[in-house]
């Protein structure tokens, strides 16, 4: 073989396309997560970083295979140069310890400033979307929520009982646990008793006593320490307590079961990952506002548009994205259903009811009006608090057409936020202009296609690591090795420029 390994690689390989992008960036962050510098043998950050990134760009999420690559792949040894090859603890440790608390995020962030000098992203159209991800955890390890509370409840009955008869047959102060383990303890010392176990061994009731206490003051301790996992969901995985049992879209059963995962939201411009947030929300209009706040800590700067699916719709979602002064290209989540023909016909929808703004009233097929009774507020489960105004019907009991309207035993009610069907409506006059039309055939083809790619030619199905941190860790060594595959593929292409996918006229 050569000296110079260089030579044997060919000049459109994306390994070349890898070193140019990594030799830009600083890793002097990544530097401050090291108590002593790597040996002059040993292989440097840089170059640890960059034998990663190659795996993944090719499909070796191993470490052991990451290693055996540094061994007999060319690339790598051209990456490593006279560096002695780190073994697969190495690399999982580097991995672990030192790509994780935000350091291979603002790595990623300074990538994506460089695509932008090179004219790759341009900060103005963000595509949204996201996935649930299988985590790496035991499918049947869940805990849920409400059966804890019922369990916690049974335990504390079965202690104040169990309390209450040995404060009375021990002679303790009543209701104290402590008290009543140290009454135990002393009993069993003053009277010499031995525990016993096993089989043939009869057990005093003192023992029993003892034991039991022993038994519900650790079921108690386990309960409470669920409900500190827990953190307002209503689920976890034992085997890895940060993920949330979800409802994936395919299951290893195909009956649609409840499986441990993590929702995954990816923020897509010119085809690339500039944004990546990892939540155990399965919600995703609850799980925009992690991404956004992600990208506005990284880059210090927004985008002009966000665009994603009707799954993203929300008041709140609305609302806050005109805070932030940015545009809501969301389609609604009735878009689909209102330009069908039944929808638009059928005259008992509220929203197809006639709306009289000047008596605030809505007129029902029949002719009876709809009044508003009184205002309340619906407070979603992040905290947004918004404003509902309920209507009731006057006429409802004595209509021949009240079996075609509703099911109410009384008179029918209906509930409408007038600021959400406001900024409803703003969203979808957006989103039917030229330019929204676009901008949602660039969402399905960049960010459904990113993850077509991530999961198919990645075969990225389940997470390799346990913890939300290591999670997010992996997912954006996906991120990056995505990245630099497509800035190469456009190189090779030469598309570079390209942000946006032209509606063809043809």
């Amino acid at each position: 073989m050569p000296l110079d390994l260089g030579i044997r690689i060919d000049m459109d390989d994306s390994v070349r396309t890898l070193i140019e992008v990594t030799e830009r960036m600083d890793y002097s962050e990544l530097a401050r997560t090291y108590q002593r510098q790597p040996r002059a043998s040993e292989a440097t950050l840089k170059q640890m970083l960059q034998i990663v990134l190659l795996g993944f760009m090719n499909g070796m999420y191993s470490t052991r295979k990451i290693e055996s690559a540094c061994r007999n792949d060319i690339r790598f040894m051209f990456i490593l140069g006279m560096k002695r090859t780190p073994d697969h603890s190495r690399i999982a440790d580097f991995i672990r310890r030192h790509l994780g608390n935000g350091v291979l995020e603002r790595l990623l962030y300074q990538f994506v400033e460089q695509l932008a000098d090179m004219g790759e992203v341009a900060f103005d159209n963000l595509f949204v979307d996201g996935t649930k991800e299988e985590a790496n955890a035991n499918r049947y390890s869940f805990v849920w929520a409400k059966s804890t509370s019922k369990n916690e409840a049974r335990v504390e009955e079965k202690l104040t009982l169990l309390l209450e008869r040995i404060s009375i047959e021990y002679g303790v102060m009543p209701g104290e646990a402590e008290a009543c383990r140290e009454a135990l303890s002393e009993r069993k010392a003053s009277e010499g008793i031995e525990f016993v176990h096993g089989h043939g061994k009869r057990k005093t009731q003192l023992q029993r006593d003892a034991e039991a206490l022993e038994r519900l003051l650790g079921r108690k301790a386990k309960y409470a320490g669920y409900k500190e996992t827990f953190r307002g969901r209503n689920s976890f995985s034992k085997t890895d307590p940060d993920a949330t049992f979800m409802r994936m879209k395919e299951d290893h059963m195909k009956n649609g079961q409840l499986k441990p995962g993590y929702n995954l939201q990816l923020g897509i411009e010119g085809e690339y990952i500039i944004g990546v947030h990892v939540s155990s929300e399965r919600s995703d209009e609850l799980a925009l506002s992690g991404l956004l706040e992600h990208m506005d800590a990284g880059y210090g700067r927004r985008h002009k548009n966000i665009v994603a699916d009707a799954g993203y719709e929300s008041e709140e979602n609305y609302a806050r994205l005109r805070v932030r002064g940015q545009a809501a290209y969301i389609k609604p989540q009735n878009y689909e259903k209102s330009k069908t023909r039944t929808y638009r016909n059928n005259v008992y929808l509220h929203d197809n009811m006639p709306y009289d703004t000047d008596t605030d009233t809505y007129t029902c097929p029949a002719g009876n009006t709809f009044r508003r009774l009184y205002k309340t507020t619906r407070k979603s489960k992040s905290g947004y608090e918004s404003a509902v105004t309920v209507y009731e019907c006057s006429g409802c009991e004595r209509c021949q057409q009240k079996a075609l309207c509703t099911r109410a035993k009384g008179n029918r009610q209906i509930r409408v936020s007038k600021a959400f069907l406001s900024l409803r409506q703003e969203s979808l006059e957006r989103i039917t202009t030229e330019l929204g039309i676009l901008l949602r055939m660039n969402r399905s083809i960049q960010s459904e296609g990113a993850f077509g790619v991530l999961k198919q030619d990645y075969a990225f199905r389940r997470f390799l690591r346990r913890g939300e941190g290591h999670v997010f860790t992996e997912v954006l060594i996906y991120a990056m090795a995505y990245n630099i595959n497509k800035l190469h593929n456009k190189t090779i292409r030469n598309m570079h420029g390209c942000t946006m996918h032209l509606v063809d006229s043809a």
